[in-house]
């Protein structure tokens, strides 16, 4: 016969477990022998190990008090049922785990592996780092709020930037960086992305450029990202607007003023994408 402390010692609990036990009626409590101790046999042992076990998987003690009471079918069905709840948690936190390692791995964090792998070939291909932070701080939003089209989004992305006319309208807006608003560099710079634009919508049309279809709210916060890495972005719209294309993360075509039109060679408005978006 067990004192509770050698009960709870062979069943790996604590004596304050095993006396919450006796208190919700999981464990039957005997009555003390002559001595005024509790003493229990070997099967105390076994019950509290199955509480034990139960309970640190999860089940309410509620349903623990159920189970125990159960025919031997009943506790296998429900063992069952447990087992692929567990399973379910141990994936959801495997999935949690793999996020946490990602906050130490630069682009990452928050990103799909081949956003990450476009990321990178965009460095190789010699685009500013500035330019890929600003395309990594628009994909962290786009990939949390839409994950299922990404694929779909990289699909385009990996055709274009097979494009050298592409990498150079990325180099190009690298160059835009470091300009103040008055340099006259970020004039021609805003000639060179305006053509670039231009030739790609007729040549491919307004789809090669964007269709990723992204809400008006969305597009405002993955703007506000870009301007605030690329303050020169913002005068570069204006330059853009004067050459037929306005908006960046939801770029569009529009009809240029007079004086710009005819160069810009803009037709009606139509849907369009954006410099450093999808």
């Amino acid at each position: 016969m067990l004192t509770i402390g050698e009960l709870a010692s062979y069943a790996g609990v604590t004596v304050r477990a095993v006396r919450h036990y006796h208190a919700k009626g999981l464990l039957p409590e005997p009555e003390r022998d002559h001595s005024g101790y509790r003493r229990y046999g070997a099967d105390a042992v076994v019950e509290l190990i199955r509480i034990r076990t139960l309970a640190e998987a999860g089940v309410p003690l509620a349903r623990v008090r159920d189970l125990l009471r159960a025919d031997e079918e009943g506790f296998a069905t429900a063992v069952t049922d447990i087992d692929k709840r567990l399973r379910a948690e141990i994936r959801e936190r495997q999935r949690h785990r793999e996020r946490i390692a990602r906050l130490a791995a630069g682009d990452s964090l928050a990103l799909p592996p081949e956003v990450v792998e476009f990321l990178d070939r965009l460095r190789a291909l010699g685009v500013d780092e500035r330019i890929v932070q600003v395309e990594r701080d628009g994909w962290i939003p786009l990939a949390a709020h839409a994950p299922e089209r990404v694929p779909e989004w990289m699909a385009r992305k990996r055709e274009q930037i097979a494009d050298p006319r592409f990498i150079a309208f990325y180099r190009t807006l690298g160059q835009a960086l470091d300009r103040t608003d008055d340099d006259p560099r970020l004039v021609e710079l805003a000639d060179q992305l305006a053509a670039y634009l231009t030739q790609m919508a007729e040549e491919r049309g307004a789809d090669y450029i964007d269709d990723a279809d992204i809400a008006p709210p969305l597009a405002k916060v993955m703007d506000t990202l870009a301007f605030d890495t690329m303050p020169s972005a913002r005068r570069l719209i204006e330059l853009l607007k004067q050459r037929g294309w306005t908006g960046w993360t939801k770029l569009e075509r529009v009809a240029a003023p007079p004086d710009r039109g005819q160069a810009a060679g803009s037709p009606p408005r139509v849907s369009g994408g954006g410099p450093g978006r999808r």
